[in-house]
């Protein structure tokens, strides 16, 4: 923010807690110790309204009810103003004026003049994907055949680099704008489903003999297998950085390889994807593990994904919770943990909120946010 890079900010963050006595903003970690909630949110200030506008939000809770974790989110953005304040000062006193550079902008004129009937094809394209609720292999292979044959028309009368990236991202455009426009028009999304409906779901336990559990969820064309260890408390991990726990007694690791989505690729250590995915469905149901004097064990949960299209993240909490089940490990509450990712398409005033989103939605979507819990209240 004070520097001459363009930037759309500043961003303002909290912690928030929940006490017995009410929220708290940025609690201190013996305070956390007490709470109900850990939740961190960031944010921006509109200045057109004076509001502040949410761009991240990231919690773990002991089932939380929605309500509640509604006036957190309204709560913390008197911190995030306060965050912001101080750095609007700091770039009225130090700030440097900002640079103006030459972002690299797409011809869409001249592919609109090439290709006249470019907008009628895709629209006609998307909403026959719709219509015949073709699945995510047959609708790729369809609209990569409508693209590969503009860029090879293009191609051959001679047309360079520059334009056939521009066809490429005026393609892209149109694809989003006319599924946008679908949704919050008609209610229709790109597979035929409404806004709420949900992929067909199928669940499996005790796949895998030689394990303690083993769990298989699928979602759609999202499938992750589940696999659980037990072990003595003696094979807890050791913690050794500047947070204040030691060990760990309830482990859930998550992996991505390349085939679930087609790809060819290196299997090597866990990427940015892999600890970030593992880290949100361990909190998803680490409060739900029994404590150590009612259940002695070490817990190691490892998700598999097999196929991925759209929250698989979500996916491992499902296919977890059924380990957990097949393995007889005693749930707090007797509970059972489930995670959906929930969509959100912003058209001038029109809004629709989706359930179960895939990777396409999440592309062209305004958001991705997921969400795990059980029938009392969330927990990630």
């Amino acid at each position: 923010s004070i520097s001459d890079i363009p930037f759309n900010g500043p961003v303002g963050a909290v912690r928030v807690g929940l006490m017995p006595d009410g929220f708290t903003l940025n609690p201190t970690l013996q305070e956390l110790e007490n709470s109900r909630l850990d939740l961190v949110v960031a944010g921006v200030l509109n200045q057109e309204t004076n509001e502040i506008e949410v761009i991240m939000v990231e919690a773990g809770a002991m089932q939380v009810p929605e309500d509640e974790m509604v006036d957190a989110l309204e709560f913390s953005k008197q911190g995030i103003r306060e965050m912001i304040k101080v750095q609007q000062q700091m770039m009225r006193e130090i700030g440097k004026e900002k640079r103006s550079v030459n972002l690299k902008s797409y011809d869409f004129d001249a592919v609109r003049e090439r290709f006249p009937e470019l907008q009628n094809r895709v629209e006609q394209l998307v909403r026959e994907t719709a219509r015949n609720q073709l699945n995510k292999p047959e609708r790729d292979r369809g609209m990569d055949n409508l693209q590969s044959e503009l860029v090879l028309a293009a191609e051959m009368e001679g047309a360079g680099a520059d334009f056939v990236e521009s066809i490429k991202e005026y393609f892209s455009h149109l694809v989003g704008e006319y599924t946008r426009r679908m949704i919050v028009e008609e209610d229709m999304r790109i597979d035929g489903r409404r806004p709420e409906e949900i992929r067909p779901i199928t669940c499996e336990v005790g796949l895998i003999s030689r394990t303690h559990g083993s769990g298989l969820f699928r979602r759609g064309l999202t499938q992750v297998l589940t696999l659980l260890t037990l072990g003595p408390i003696s094979d807890m991990q050791k913690i050794d950085d500047l947070s204040p726990d030691e060990s760990k007694r309830y482990l859930h690791h998550y992996n991505f390889p390349p085939f679930s989505v087609g790809e060819t690729g290196m299997l090597r250590g866990p990427r940015r994807r892999e600890i970030g995915h593992g880290a949100l469905a361990e909190r998803a149901l680490v409060n739900l593990i029994p404590d150590e004097e009612d259940f002695p064990y070490t817990v190691r949960l490892v998700s598999e994904v097999l196929s991925s299209n759209g929250s698989t993240s979500m996916a491992s909490v499902c296919a977890s919770t059924l380990a957990l089940m097949d393995a007889g490990v005693p749930m707090k509450d007797n509970k059972a943990v489930a995670g959906i990712a929930m969509g959100l398409i912003k058209e001038q005033d029109k809004v629709a909120v989706l359930t179960d989103i895939q990777g396409f939605e999440d592309k062209y979507g305004d958001m991705d946010f997921k969400v795990a819990g059980t029938d009392t209240g969330i927990t990630a």
